[in-house]
């Protein structure tokens, strides 16, 4: 009870000023020239989200139906993705990077068109690099790094087939962090 009672503690207290904080001005700005020259590479589209805490209706879904906690966190990820539309690709090769500061959680979520084509372990060692990075305080150098190896997927599976000099491909979505 004491634990449930301070998980919701903890989603309730971090919000999108504590997204802010980890998330700098000055970091968003150099995360949306990194994913803007990413896409220039590819026709995949790259989202990056950071959460504070939970909505209290995914922590009902926790408490009243006994849903891990894990499963609760990879549902928002979901949601997140469809919310971002970052499924909205004609390749179906968008990726979603998820933060959620509250349970110190990661959710790589990629569309069907590239998940078809890289196995879960890659993308799971993708996640585990970024959370070594993020437990050692590098929050910069982890979501780089992370931004990277998904452009490096993408580069490799879709890349931009009509790319000319001093052109760039149609982008899709915003390229700046969600920060919630």
């Amino acid at each position: 009870m004491l634990r449930t009672f301070a998980r919701s503690l903890r989603h309730r207290w971090l919000d999108e000023s504590d997204a802010r904080r980890i998330v700098g001005p000055e970091l968003a700005e150099r995360l949306r020239g990194f994913v803007a020259a990413s896409e220039r590479r590819h026709t995949g589209e790259i989202r990056v989200c950071v959460e504070g805490g939970l909505p209290t209706s995914y922590l009902w879904r926790h408490w009243r139906h006994a849903i891990p906690m894990a499963a609760i966190v990879r549902q928002r990820a979901a949601m997140m993705f469809a919310k971002l539309r970052v499924w909205d690709t004609p390749h179906n090769n968008g990726v979603l990077i998820y933060l959620l500061l509250a349970e110190h959680a990661i959710e790589l979520v990629a569309d069907r068109g590239i998940a078809e084509r890289v196995p879960p372990s890659e993308w799971q060692a993708m996640v585990d690099r970024l959370g070594a990075a993020l437990s050692g305080g590098q929050v910069e150098q982890g979501l780089t790094r992370a931004l990277e190896e998904v452009s490096a997927v993408l580069v490799a599976a879709y890349p931009e087939p009509d790319a000319q000099p001093g052109t760039a491909p149609e982008n899709r979505l915003p390229d700046e962090p969600v920060l919630r």
